[in-house]
């Protein structure tokens, strides 16, 4: 009688199912509307402890002379530039707020991320002053504090936003974009 070979000597194990990790963009997705968040939260907090807290024009010295807490409305840009079109800026930080969720479909980078969730947080940060401050419906004046030497008051949203826009330029002078991907200037030149 001679032995029957075992199933296992003559079939290869089959190999594990492999295990599904959650997907990359999901993580992507959650850290980015984590950053949006924090920054829209934390714009939105100081400015309530700023306008509970404070009368217009009013100026606390907090690191002098470094820092001061300085509340003005301001109704124009950085600098006070457009006072007279508010209505635009509503409007440029109503197409900043779509085109970042339109790209959001491409995000694959960590970096990317959170630089468009800062720059969500602080589009919307100044938008929703824009929307619903004095002294009408989309032409409100945005709250800005926070005063350095020689340089314009601004607030945590304008903070939120240069951020994004430094950590932008960086990511595209590295050549990494937006799905994480790497490029150099070889094959940027093979692209054109």
């Amino acid at each position: 009688m001679t032995d029957a070979p075992s199933p296992d000597a003559t079939q290869p194990a089959e190999p594990a199912p492999p295990v599904q990790p959650r997907p990359r963009r999901a993580s992507l997705f959650i850290l980015f509307a984590a950053f949006a968040v924090f920054a829209y939260g934390f714009d939105q907090l100081t400015k309530l402890w700023v306008t509970s807290t404070m009368t217009e024009g009013e100026r606390i010295p907090v690191i002098p002379p470094l820092l001061h807490w300085f509340y003005i409305r301001n109704s124009g840009a950085a600098f006070s530039i457009g006072e007279n079109v508010t209505w635009v800026f509503t409007i440029i930080m109503a197409a900043v707020s779509v085109a970042i969720l339109v790209q959001l479909r491409r995000l694959g980078s960590f970096w990317w991320a959170l630089a468009l969730g800062l720059l969500l947080g602080g589009a919307l940060g100044n938008l929703t002053d824009r929307l619903f401050r004095e002294p009408s419906f989309a032409m409100g004046h945005v709250v800005d504090f926070i005063q350095l030497p020689n340089f314009a008051i601004f607030n945590i949203a304008d903070s939120a936003v240069v951020s994004a826009v430094v950590i932008i330029c960086l990511l595209t002078l590295r050549g990494i974009a937006l799905d994480g991907s790497h490029h150099t200037k070889d094959t940027v030149a093979k692209d054109v």
